[in-house]
């Protein structure tokens, strides 16, 4: 089933640009192709695991799972580091949660670490072949971009190309964001139906009438820049819309009327206006359930508390909308009669194709 629906979405991704399509529905339930994913473009790419500013002082720190792997994300040094979560001893995870510590103590044998992952100290272990030294916890690729903490599984992960991305987003200067709020839940669908389902314009108004309609409307819709990591579109706001700030010096009027958003392949999408910055990270479970950790952050302080507190409630309810009708579909998908359709146009569903895209090319590179 892998090597037939890897050789469908290179067809699907070849069709005309004018006649685009979607994929099966075995192309988000099958769990020989999620496994192939796991060894292949998710263990390669680059994942956000949240803000920079998250863990602002020494020894501030948070942990996620990421696939197979426990991470420890902690300051050091007064830089962002990318730790193994497993004691080097027996494999115990040495940190829970979140919080600050100067050194993390596995609470299996007391192994004790630095905020910098090296072992300080070791009860009892007087055998001659033991080097406190060679224990330290293995470190993953890290990198700060934009604000964000991006890390890689891999040895040899994918370029990090988002040049253009950054040339889109700079006037919002996304890097001088302060974080205000981060929740994480678990949703019954597959990592690639929420990439998709985020970065479309087409069910604004639909699955949105309430929360999102009124000031981005899926007729002003427009597609935006995309690259080798990253698509893009803008979800216009209506000239009756309400103001969303004046956000960073240079903001132009059109850039401080709309959201852009994007999505950083494979698993991060965003939303970022010229207050307001949501992100959402996909950490995928298992073929049909994924965590998503996603962080609100906003620019300057324009937004008040109420208003934040408003605005952080709006994006619950929009992701508990889009979060009930991922979960209603991924049923759905099983059906032998998911056989994909007709996508809209680029305004409304370019960015899926350009994902499409993104995946055909990764599975020939990879094959």
């Amino acid at each position: 089933m892998t090597q037939h629906l890897r050789k469908k979405l290179v067809n699907v991704a070849a069709s005309p640009e004018d006649g685009p399509t979607s994929m099966p529905g075995s192309f988000y339930t099958d769990p020989q192709l999620f496994a192939w994913e796991c060894n292949t473009v998710l263990h390669t790419g680059w994942y956000c695991l949240g803000r920079a500013d998250e863990i602002p002082n020494e020894g501030d720190f948070f942990t996620q799972q990421l696939l197979n792997e426990p991470l420890l994300i902690t300051r050091a040094d007064n830089s962002v580091r990318v730790l193994s979560n497993a004691c080097r001893h027996r494999g115990m995870p040495v940190a829970q949660g979140a919080g600050n510590a100067r050194r993390h103590v596995c609470p299996y044998h007391a192994w004790a670490y630095g905020s910098d992952g090296k072992l300080l100290s070791a009860p009892r272990m007087k055998n001659t072949g033991f080097d406190l030294k060679a224990c330290a916890l293995p470190a993953f690729h890290s990198r700060v971009h934009n604000g964000f903490i991006y890390t890689s599984l891999s040895d040899v992960p994918d370029p990090f190309d988002v040049a253009d991305l950054d040339a889109l987003i700079a006037p919002y200067q996304p890097e001088n964001f302060r974080h205000i709020h981060t929740a994480t839940e678990m949703w019954n669908c597959n990592w690639k139906a929420l990439v998709e389902n985020f970065m479309e314009g087409y069910h604004l108004s639909v699955v949105h009438p309430e929360t999102l309609h009124h000031y981005t409307p899926t007729g002003l819709s427009r597609k935006g820049p995309s690259g080798a990591g990253f698509t893009s579109y803008f979800a216009n706001y209506p000239d009756s819309a309400a103001g969303r700030g004046t956000g960073a010096a240079g903001l132009s009027e059109k850039e401080k009327k709309r959201s852009t958003l994007f999505a950083v392949y494979p698993a991060q999408v965003v939303s970022i206006a010229a207050t307001s910055l949501v992100s959402l990270s996909i950490f995928p479970l298992d073929v049909e359930h994924i965590e998503v950790r996603w962080t609100f952050s906003t620019y300057g302080k324009e937004l008040e508390d109420g208003l934040l507190a408003d605005r952080i409630a709006v994006w619950n309810e929009v992701n508990r909308e889009d979060r009930e009708k991922l979960e209603t579909m991924q049923k759905a998908l099983h059906s032998r009669h998911a056989t994909g359709g007709p996508l809209a146009s680029a305004d409304y569903e370019g960015t899926v194709r350009d994902f499409q895209l993104w995946m055909a090319e990764r599975s020939s590179q990879l094959a």
